[in-house]
């Protein structure tokens, strides 16, 4: 007898939920079977008792038992949303997180709407805050760096789909990768920031994201202190750097940007109330 799509999601929620009572089987099943149809979720509660093809079953059931083992969603159906904006996304590159919209939030409220301004993403894995600075500033120049080439391949797709292709990428270790003769009014970045032994590494989705992308020695601020005093030479007078970070990292943050002589240091709050977002401007 034919499965119907209510069948299978109480089938699907029923196994997850014994398998990890955290997640929502409901809301990623109704994702899983959404992509599998082409449909959007709509579809899925106008017409809960339409049958299934066994095709569309098989297809439905082989991406479960993946999500089922822990993979995590965004890399079973390819794609993540980052500031309204649908981005491609593969093992290569970090899975775009609602918080690093924070950093984004900050770096618009000082680029003029109008005004040119050349801008870096360091370290952008699959291009989203550059695509966001981008998508919201036309008029300026923007460039995206990161050490896998692997992951430039799937920004710069995510750069074509979008209509940004002015955004220029260079393969690289942070500003080692940009030419020698660029200077920038904004650096931004999501760099490594856990700790090499931190035990997240091994629970939720961290374990399928590579870990390069995640973790910086002992402390987890190894790559922000070589971003810190890197962007030095690079920014113009008064320019400005900002980064994400742990949420528990706030005060060293602004202590390595103050040793390094940053300026007008601060760090942001997340809407959890936690510190995300730290930065300061060049002398």
């Amino acid at each position: 007898m034919p499965q119907t799509i209510r069948q299978l999601l109480q089938a699907f929620q029923s196994r997850l939920a014994s398998a990890d009572p955290e997640r929502d089987g409901r809301l990623e099943g109704e994702i899983l079977l959404g992509h599998v149809l082409d449909k959007p979720r709509s579809h899925l509660f106008a017409w809960p008792d339409k049958a299934l093809t066994e095709e569309q079953v098989a297809n439905f059931q082989l991406l479960a038992e993946r999500r089922l083992r822990g993979e995590p969603i965004a890399y079973i159906i390819g794609h993540r949303e980052f500031w309204s904006l649908d981005l491609k996304v593969t093992s290569a590159t970090l899975i775009p997180r609602p918080e690093t919209e924070l950093l984004v939030e900050i770096a618009l409220e000082g680029i003029p709407r109008n005004g040119p301004m050349t801008i870096v993403d360091l370290g952008t894995g699959s291009g989203a805050i550059a695509a966001a600075i981008a998508s919201e500033r036309s008029q300026c120049r923007v460039f995206a760096t990161d050490r896998s080439e692997a992951a430039l391949a799937v920004a710069r797709e995510n750069f074509r789909d979008l209509g940004l292709d002015r955004i220029q990428t260079f393969q690289g270790s942070w500003l080692a990768a940009l030419p020698g003769d660029i200077m920038v009014e904004l650096i931004l970045s999501n760099p490594p920031y856990i700790a090499m032994d931190d035990h997240h590494l091994s629970s939720g989705d961290l374990p399928f994201e590579p870990r390069e992308a995640l973790a910086s020695g002992e402390d987890g601020l190894d790559d922000i202190r070589a971003i810190v005093e890197q962007s030095r030479r690079l920014l113009r007078p008064g320019g400005r750097l900002l980064f994400e970070h742990g949420y528990d990292q706030g005060a060293a943050a602004r202590r390595i940007l103050t040793d390094a002589g940053y300026r007008q240091v601060a760090s942001w709050r997340d809407l959890a109330g936690r510190e995300r977002v730290s930065g300061g401007r060049r002398h």
